[in-house]
């Protein structure tokens, strides 16, 4: 097996979106090449409910997918195609805006005014920009969860891992999306497919990411490196990017640590990109908007 090094490891920057709500924002609006087939990751983790109610009013999407993933209150959603409904606890939404759709996205803390989750973007490609939209809503309770002996938890919300498969399918880059518990002190290897770019973020504790394909202290799960020069250490909002490889190794932290872990195939196609559309060229882009103004947006 070949450990992917840490090409780099990035902190989740504050930003405001929607109607001033306060989120931070791990990538997104920058150089897409070392992420594609994905856009975008923000996490809304927010315990103040004036930071965060103003939400996000109507807005378009054409060309991109939205994957919304809640950890803590709730999400209300309505569209212009008559859709609405609420994401909890646990819920998972994957959103193909495809030709184009405009919705809302309004949260609602829960009792203690927790607002936690996460939005990342996925790009289509060019064959796909303008199919049809549709929504793949995933309750908590579809979701598989596996369980190692030494404790680790996969959430598996895409993709398929130690015999588990997600519930989510269907979408053209083949994407995993996962969501890993590892206890205090143990490591545990992932595997991730060679051919895809792959990106953690890390949630909550913290950890050591295998940063070669040294060797390490001994060849069996849950004990520590040697030369911790090999691993990269993460917290939380911490982002790490992995180079090519076909497996993730982290050691968690005295707390344990708990990240999602994303890895897609690259579309490789022309990105021309502003605000909430995607498409491959200026003139696509142009034509989106203009088609917005004038009331031809929808298909």
């Amino acid at each position: 097996m070949s450990i992917r090094p840490v090409k780099r490891i990035l902190k989740a920057k504050p930003t405001v979106e929607g109607a001033g709500v306060q989120l931070r924002r791990a990538f997104g609006f920058g150089a897409t090449e070392d992420f594609d087939p994905f856009l975008l990751l923000d996490d809304f983790r927010n315990d103040e409910p004036a930071d965060y109610l103003a939400g996000f009013p109507w807005h378009p999407h054409r060309g991109i997918e939205t994957i919304t993933y809640v950890l803590a209150g709730e999400v209300e959603h309505g569209d212009s195609l008559g859709n609405h409904g609420a994401l909890g606890a646990g819920d998972v939404q994957w959103m193909t805006a495809g030709s184009g759709i405009i919705h809302q996205e309004m949260p609602r803390g829960d009792r203690d005014g927790r607002m936690h989750g996460f939005q990342l973007w996925a790009n289509l490609p060019s064959a796909l920009k303008m199919t049809a939209p549709r929504y793949q809503d995933v309750s908590a309770a579809d979701i598989p969860e596996v369980a190692e002996d030494d404790g680790t938890r996969v959430r598996v919300i895409c993709g398929s891992m130690w015999g588990a498969t997600g519930p989510v399918d269907g979408i053209a880059a083949e994407p995993s999306y996962l969501d890993v518990s590892v206890p205090p002190r143990r490591r545990r290897s992932i595997p991730v497919a060679t051919t895809r770019h792959a990106f953690a973020y890390v949630f909550a504790g913290s950890g050591k990411f295998c940063n070669a394909s040294a060797p390490l202290a001994v060849p069996t799960e849950g004990v520590g490196w040697a030369d911790t020069s090999l691993a990269e250490e993460a917290d939380n909002r911490s982002l790490v990017l992995f180079d090519r490889g076909d497996e993730v190794t982290v050691e968690a932290g005295e707390d344990g640590i708990r990240f999602l872990l994303v890895s897609g195939k690259p579309i490789e196609e022309p990105v021309a990109w502003y605000g909430p559309i995607v498409m491959n060229t200026q003139d696509e882009l142009r034509q989106a908007f203009a088609e917005f103004r004038d009331g031809t947006f929808l298909k």
